[in-house]
């Protein structure tokens, strides 16, 4: 854990700014009774600030430990979180007006801020980009955190192309645009109309698939993943075995295909139209699938022993003694 004042400053002043904005946003939730496409004006703006606060945080940690190649890091992380600056601010207007900033095409005005957004969101997706490429570069002593960063990264990559796909006209769409009376192009929801019943807090549809579940599971790899490692260099002083290094790769490594895994299986669910609160048999099947895998890598991992007479990396030779490590 690098010290926080060495993290990207561009990042950490728009993670502070979201936190900000997370706030106004959540004083606009309490006071402010609008509704666009069936949510609460200011809930947008609430939830993606605080998302973006995580992911800013993320990314900042993450360029700290680049060994090289730092000043290409430093510009894409800048431009992160300029791009991401961009985004918010038509967001927070568009909410501000009352109208609605995805897919809104209902005026030349708003379909200008729509344009906008898809612009920034394409710079900002290639900017996350080259800092994957950098994380998949960059040789780190520790192999459990260059791992963590890279699929955390991948993962956030493949997460954001989902935005990517929302935005294509769906097929009455394409035929009203013909018609030149399309107000929305693109969609969340598969095999419903957007803004129909939804869940509580996230806003996910519950009549039929939402691609924004996977959209969301996806970019918080970043959080995830690394709080994992976190978790098993927490607890390494208490369990012997979570001291070796290569367990800790091992769990990691699981734990990377794991919530690959789930990722690729609510965005299957979201495909075929089905709401993630009513899974069918089949969805379940994959889920004890999952949950199986992961359970049988887990005790893999734990069960591996160290060479006989060698310590785990981290523990001297005098703490290990010649004593066997347990489970």
């Amino acid at each position: 854990m690098s010290a926080w004042t060495s993290w990207h400053r561009p990042l950490l002043a728009f993670a502070a700014s979201m936190a900000a904005l997370a706030v106004v946003s959540a004083v606009g939730l309490a006071v402010d009774d609008r509704v666009v496409a069936g949510a609460p004006v200011w809930f947008k703006p609430f939830k993606f600030s605080v998302s973006f606060v995580a992911y800013a945080l993320s990314l900042a940690w993450m360029l700290s430990l680049l060994p090289r190649f730092r000043r290409a890091g430093w510009w894409g992380g800048t431009v992160v979180a300029v791009t991401s600056a961009i985004e918010m601010v038509l967001i927070t207007g568009q909410a501000a007006r009352g109208r609605r900033s995805h897919f809104n095409h209902e005026t030349s005005f708003d379909k200008a801020v729509f344009d906008t957004m898809a612009v920034t969101v394409v710079v900002l997706w290639a900017a996350t980009l080259l800092i994957a490429a950098l994380l998949f570069r960059a040789r780190l002593a520790d192999r459990a955190s260059a791992w963590t960063m890279r699929c955390g990264a991948v993962l956030a990559l493949t997460g954001a192309a989902l935005g990517f796909v929302m935005a294509q006209p769906t097929a009455e769409q394409r035929t009203q645009l013909e018609q030149g009376s399309a107000d929305v192009v693109g969609a969340h929801g598969v095999g419903v109309t957007d803004g129909g019943p939804s869940m509580p807090l996230t806003g996910w549809e519950t009549t039929g698939g939402d691609l924004r579940i996977a959209h969301f599971v996806g970019l918080h790899a970043l959080q995830v993943l690394p709080f994992v490692l976190f978790l098993l260099v927490a607890l390494a002083p208490r369990f012997a075995r979570l001291a070796d290094e290569r367990v800790r790769l091992r769990l990691v490594l699981v734990a990377c295909g794991t919530y690959a895994a789930v990722f690729a299986l609510v965005t299957w669910q979201a495909l075929r139209g089905q709401p993630l609160i009513h899974p069918d048999g089949v969805t379940l099947g994959a889920a004890a699938a999952i949950v199986a895998a992961a359970a049988a890598g887990t005790w893999a991992a734990l069960r591996a022993t160290p060479p006989a007479g060698r310590p785990p990396a981290g523990v001297s030779d005098s703490a290990h003694d010649g004593k066997e490590l347990v489970a």
